[in-house]
């Protein structure tokens, strides 16, 4: 059983930075997606990036060039990097693991996926 716990969440103003980190543990796949995903009141949940094992990056429109999605080398801890962070990109973010890759694909699906418990990320002057 997949167990996922994020953490870096926080308080931040507009135009700063954040780092995101998901650790993942009780699995021993090879191949895998690992995805962090948002929530506000407004949009409910969204996609922002996923990575696969082998690795491909894909952002949403609203990140591209802004966050980076990554990995450590024991394929453990998945990071998002967010740069230039905006008030609209506060919410409650997750990170999700999908060992069927099907959330690596176009349309973000999520029903296979496990669930760590989210990090809130407030950008506000």
């Amino acid at each position: 059983q997949v167990q996922l716990v994020e953490s870096g969440g926080g308080s931040v103003q507009p135009g700063g930075s954040l780092r995101l980190s998901c650790v993942a543990s009780g699995y021993s796949y090879w191949k895998y997606c690992v995805g962090w995903f948002r929530q506000t009141p407004g949009k409910g949940r969204e996609g922002v990036a996923t990575i696969d094992s082998v690795p491909n990056a894909r952002y949403a429109d609203s990140v591209k060039g802004r966050f980076t999605i990554s990995q450590d080398n024991a394929k453990t801890t998945w990071y998002l990097q967010m740069n230039s962070l905006k008030p609209e990109d506060t919410g409650l973010y997750s990170c999700a693991a999908d060992v069927t890759l099907t959330m690596c694909l176009g349309s973000w699906y999520v029903g296979h996926a496990t669930w760590g418990q989210g990090t809130q990320v407030t950008v506000s002057s």
